[in-house]
């Protein structure tokens, strides 16, 4: 999701929009949204409070006093991830990720669904645009939050520039499978586990999540989260990228993956559908012995599909994404 927030930050500024990137935050935080935003040209309005969560949380609740009162007048508010502020006037525009926890509330921690509930349904009542980073997402706005379809628009994500071919690879000792998720139910770990990896290593990138961990073998390594250029690394050094989620908003790590050089093989579940492509190889997130085919073939076709993989990712970029989020706002304006 933060990589989603960054990518439409860059591409707003290269079509052209005057950004303001406001936030109440703690002290650790704005330093982390400062080294996130980087050298982007977009001014910075990060206000310090203590118990900065807890405020966040409060005002979104308590809906006052609106974000005018800090920013004066501004023609779009755009809200994230689990704070919708309140405003007097301009577009009220959010973004949806994906609704995995109304429709999986057994793969999603409680807080998470508590939370997201809260911002879903408030979204529902009083944005005037959703954006959405899949076609599949905006069908599920339309369909479990009730959301007209003149509501919702779609604003694919890119991959950050670091993700290309050339450079330096990630050398583990051996071949290996590279794998990126937060350990969690819906990441679907498991599958890739049981599966025929043949002499092929497992990397698994990713934080430490919520429910029941993988046990891995000694062919298994669990990396923890890495920084992107890390992540750049061990993508151009995989073998193979597998991407066995149940359930995705878009699936970032796909289009990551084949920016890298990298053939992808991914769950053949339609919310991937966009992601993938007729780039990526597909294969059922149930059955292990199709992952184990699957991940052969990629192997042996790795020219062919490096070469459609990065012919895909090329259709996506910040600037056309930041295209659909201007759009967005003028045409709701």
């Amino acid at each position: 999701m933060g990589n989603y927030v960054l990518c439409s930050l860059r591409g707003l500024v290269e079509a052209g929009a005057d950004v303001v990137a406001f936030a109440p935050v703690s002290a650790p935080g704005k330093r982390m949204v400062e080294d996130a935003l980087g050298d982007l040209d977009v001014e910075r309005r990060l206000r310090v409070l203590p118990l900065a969560r807890v405020w966040r949380a409060a005002w979104s609740r308590l809906q006052r006093p609106p974000a005018e009162h800090w920013l004066g007048r501004f023609d779009v508010l755009h809200f994230s991830d689990w704070m919708y502020p309140p405003q007097r006037g301009g577009v009220r525009a959010t973004t949806i990720h994906d609704l995995v926890p109304l429709r999986f509330p057994e793969w999603t921690h409680p807080r998470t669904i508590r939370l997201h509930r809260a911002k879903y349904e408030h979204a529902a009542r009083t944005a005037n645009v959703l954006l959405c980073n899949s076609r599949f997402t905006a069908g599920e706005v339309r369909e479990l939050l009730g959301v007209e379809a003149a509501r919702t628009r779609v604003a694919y994500p890119a991959p950050a520039d670091v993700f290309r071919p050339d450079g330096e690879r990630a050398d583990l000792g051996h071949p290996y499978v590279l794998t990126v998720a937060t350990l969690e139910p819906r990441k679907n770990l498991g599958v890739l586990l049981e599966a025929d990896r043949g002499e092929l290593g497992l990397a698994v990138v990713g934080a430490t999540g919520w429910g029941t961990q993988p046990r891995p073998d000694a062919a298994v390594e669990l990396l923890g989260y890495v920084d992107d250029d890390e992540l750049a690394r061990l993508y151009r050094g995989a073998a193979v990228f597998a991407y066995p989620s149940r359930f995705e908003g878009f699936g970032i790590p796909i289009l990551e993956a084949m920016a890298s050089g990298v053939p992808v093989v991914a769950s053949s579940h339609p919310s991937l559908d966009e992601a993938a492509g007729e780039a990526a190889l597909r294969a059922d997130p149930d059955a292990p012995d199709a992952w184990s085919a699957a991940l052969a073939e990629a192997r042996e076709r790795r020219d062919e599909l490096v070469v459609r993989g990065r012919a895909h990712v090329s259709r996506f970029s910040a600037r056309a994404m930041g295209e659909a989020f201007l759009a967005a706002y003028t045409d709701t304006a």
